[in-house]
């Protein structure tokens, strides 16, 4: 059975929701669930905005034969090719032969290695100028090369003054019934997941970000439609503000996050320990986690979000605990800058941590290391804990 909603005039969110899926991409774990959003445009002609993932397959296609009708479908719109929205191209295509797919030319290549030769019968390439009248629309393209692959594009309904915007602000979490951003409480309920999605997935990507964020602020936006997660017709300018936040890779708020490792609990105890201290400083925001049992998706984003890290483990093998190390390459990685970090290690006979975590982030740029570093020998003494005392005097000169 159809499940579709009006957005607007003749503008419907065709998509569907999985809450099976357990890890997204095969990485991140998704407890939420995931949301896969479509949009057919019912005008003069009738426009499909992107597809669906394949399990999601039977209740998109269904869908749209219920909001099609006895339409025929005269376009499909492909901003992205990734195949959590494009798994369905060829579905659709073979349901809807007259259907004219709409993309750029860094598209082409990548429907012939998805579905073959064969599906590229029917193609319109457009540009960054080039425009789409339907009747009453008219639908224009904007490039977003690296948000946050090399053929991704946005598309603009100047009529609308909507914008399908693809995989940018997008969000984890199966949508309730509510699809818009308005209709729920989304700074407590969902900003978490927009967070952790951003910083995961497009994170690295800032600068193509940025240069996309320009282009939005040139045209009137009343409605943003992502691939992923609740619509956008109210308050813009603070989903806006949060994404050019976390594309400048700038802190959102003051505050503390202290990432530890430990074996025996004694680094644990230090890292709780200079928790304590910061909040009697006045600290407001002090995050403590362990980063053995948080998935590093969920750290990578609480980097994203505070302007001090804090990382205590302890010495293995002469290096890094291996826990800690794969967070702090993941931080390399998603190019994370513009921070203030210190360091905290333990090592019963050769404290060596601290050196090699500071040694994976130097590839960071921009990161200014406080001082001391905090060094214990198998568990903290008086003079660790003075060193304790003057990292907290350093944190807390913000």
């Amino acid at each position: 059975m159809y499940c579709v909603r009006k957005l607007k005039n003749d503008l419907w969110w065709v998509g569907a929701n999985d809450r099976k899926l357990a890890l997204f991409e095969g990485q991140y774990p998704i407890l939420r669930g995931v949301s896969y959003n479509s949009y057919l445009l019912l005008d003069e002609k009738t426009v499909l905005l992107d597809t669906v993932d394949k399990s999601v397959s039977g209740q998109f296609l269904e869908n749209i034969a219920y909001v099609l009708g006895d339409r025929k479908m005269d376009y499909l719109i492909v901003n992205h090719m990734e195949p959590d929205h494009c798994a369905t191209v060829a579905e659709v295509a073979l349901r809807y032969p007259e259907v004219t797919l709409v993309c750029n030319q860094k598209t082409v290549p990548m429907l012939e290695q998805f579905f073959g030769k064969g599906i590229t019968g029917k193609i319109q390439v457009v540009d960054e100028k080039a425009t789409l009248n339907t009747g009453k629309h008219i639908l224009a393209f904007v490039m977003a090369p690296m948000v946050h692959w090399p053929e991704a594009m946005m598309t603009y309904d100047s009529t609308e003054k909507t914008l399908f915007s693809a995989d940018a602000f997008g969000s984890f979490g199966a949508l309730h019934g509510h699809l818009f951003a308005d209709e729920v409480c989304f700074e407590e309920e969902w900003l978490t997941d927009a967070r952790r999605y951003y910083t995961n997935i497009v994170g690295k990507y800032g600068a193509a970000v940025q240069t996309v964020l320009k282009k939005a602020a040139a045209v009137p936006i009343s409605m943003v439609c992502p691939l992923h997660g609740p619509i956008w017709r109210e308050n813009l300018g603070w989903i806006i503000d949060k994404y050019s936040h976390w594309s400048a890779c700038e802190p959102e708020e003051t505050g503390v996050v202290i990432a530890y490792a430990s074996v025996y609990g004694n680094t644990e105890n230090a890292a709780q320990i200079l928790a304590m201290k910061l909040a009697d400083a006045g600290m407001k925001k002090v995050r403590v986690y362990d980063v053995s049992t948080t998935h590093v998706s969920e750290l990578v984003a609480e980097a994203f979000r505070y302007s001090h890290l804090v990382f205590a483990a302890p010495t293995l093998d002469g290096g890094v605990f291996p826990a800690m190390a794969e967070l702090l390459h993941h931080l390399v990685a998603h190019n994370l800058h513009h921070r203030k970090v210190a360091f905290l290690e333990n090592g019963t006979w050769a404290p060596m941590a601290a050196k090699g975590m500071e040694q994976i982030l130097s590839a960071c740029k921009d990161l200014t290391v406080l001082k001391p570093t905090v060094t214990m020998k198998s568990s903290l003494d008086m003079d660790g804990l003075a060193a304790i005392d003057a990292l907290v005097a350093a944190i807390a000169e913000v």
